[in-house]
């Protein structure tokens, strides 16, 4: 994994969204490999309850950035303090289907014990990069979407978790930015709009 690939990216700005957030997707080293953080949100958010996600939230008036916005929330829901962050560069803005534009921040921390806010986060999951890049973990599909248009959906399934929606799309285009992985041409099947996700 080569994170220069992400320092050398131009990354795509959404302007004038109401709704900002952003995430820090954090790489750490484990036994001398590249792994992902993850959070597992919490079961009982009014958001994408229980689905994997990088630390991040909304964008509070007291954030001078965006920047200041994924520090401030990785701190609070994983304890992963600003110091030990060394941002690397940012993926492309991502408009969710909640109305957020979300900013996507990559950033090398430390392999360390950390400790989820539980009324945030019900776990946190270190993926290894090995993992995520395997085509025997990785699907995809096509469904309409009723303000978007079609729409591709990534899932990864590594370790009995399954990330995927806006994650999964963050993870696809920092995989192709850092690895010589490439998600398929083309999507494993195409669903129906109301069609079972496979989660």
């Amino acid at each position: 994994m080569d994170l220069t690939g992400v320092a050398r990216h131009d990354p795509t700005a959404i302007e004038g969204a109401t709704r900002q957030a952003a995430v820090v997707a954090p790489v750490l080293l484990r036994d001398g490999d590249p792994h992902v953080l993850f959070t597992k949100r919490a079961d009982h958010l009014g958001e994408h309850p229980g689905q994997m996600s990088f630390p991040g939230g909304g964008r509070e008036p007291s954030d001078v950035d965006l920047t200041a916005t994924a520090l401030r929330e990785a701190r609070e829901e994983i304890g992963l303090r600003s110091e030990e962050v060394e941002l690397v560069g940012r993926l492309d803005d991502i408009e969710t289907s909640t109305d957020y534009s979300v900013r996507p921040f990559v950033g090398r921390v430390p392999d360390r014990e950390y400790t989820p806010d539980e009324r945030e986060v019900a776990e946190i999951a270190v993926l290894s990069v090995a993992a995520l890049t395997d085509p025997a973990n990785y699907e995809s599909e096509r469904r309409e979407h009723p303000t978007y248009g079609p729409v591709r959906i990534h899932f990864f399934h590594v370790d009995g978790y399954t990330v995927w929606g806006a994650t999964g799309q963050m993870v696809v285009q920092l995989l192709e930015l850092t690895t010589d992985w490439r998600a398929p041409a083309e999507p494993d099947r195409v669903v129906d709009p109301d069609a079972e996700y496979p989660v």
